[in-house]
């Protein structure tokens, strides 16, 4: 090969294909802090606010999405529908919670009925029957992060902090894929 060649094949043609090919990469989940903050305890037993008046909210964009009502009995994980993606098979509510904190990770039990776990800093493959996703867990400053990442791209984020001098739990909520929300929720919840 002569130099002129090579000089133009690695001055055009090799970063050309490598942006081509960076374009194309899924997304990829960035771990989260193992540590937990100091003071920040989600431990207790908390009852859902309800807010009937919210059906629809904006997205980053400003443009309208619906709110999905947030009751077991229309949104069980075997009747939701997966033709978004998976990523919302991940996402369980309910309107009673009882959250234990440890050192290591919290447990969060909806309505008596699921209990769900999360290690600090974990950073792992998690499944419901046949279904798997890629999930990160922990800290960002004093807020509590998940993401689920599911095999079509979809992301499920939650956030959990306490606010009101610790007597409310704020849980965000947004599945998205790439820039265009499906999903955005956010529930409040009092301290019992």
């Amino acid at each position: 090969m002569s130099r002129s060649l090579y000089r133009l094949l690695t001055r055009f043609l090799v970063p050309g294909f490598l942006f081509i090919a960076g374009c194309g990469s899924a997304p990829v989940l960035e771990s989260k802090s193992s540590v937990v903050p100091a003071g920040v305890d989600l431990s207790g037993y908390w009852l859902v606010r309800s807010n009937p008046g919210a059906e629809r909210t904006t997205n980053r964009d400003g443009a309208g999405v619906d709110l999905i009502p947030l009751h077991r009995s229309q949104h069980s994980r075997r009747k939701r529908n997966t033709s978004e993606g998976s990523a919302q098979v991940f996402l369980e509510y309910g309107e009673k919670l009882k959250i234990t904190q440890t050192r290591y990770g919290l447990f969060i039990s909806y309505d008596r009925s699921i209990v769900e776990e999360y290690t600090f800093g974990e950073n792992r493959l998690v499944s419901i029957g046949p279904i798997e996703a890629l999930r990160v867990s922990g800290w960002e400053g004093n807020t509590f992060v998940v993401e689920t990442l599911d095999d079509s791209g979809a992301t499920l984020f939650e956030t959990w902090h306490l606010d009101g001098n610790d007597t409310e739990l704020i849980r965000n909520i947004r599945i998205s894929k790439g820039e265009s929300d499906s999903f955005v929720r956010q529930q409040i919840f009092d301290r019992q």
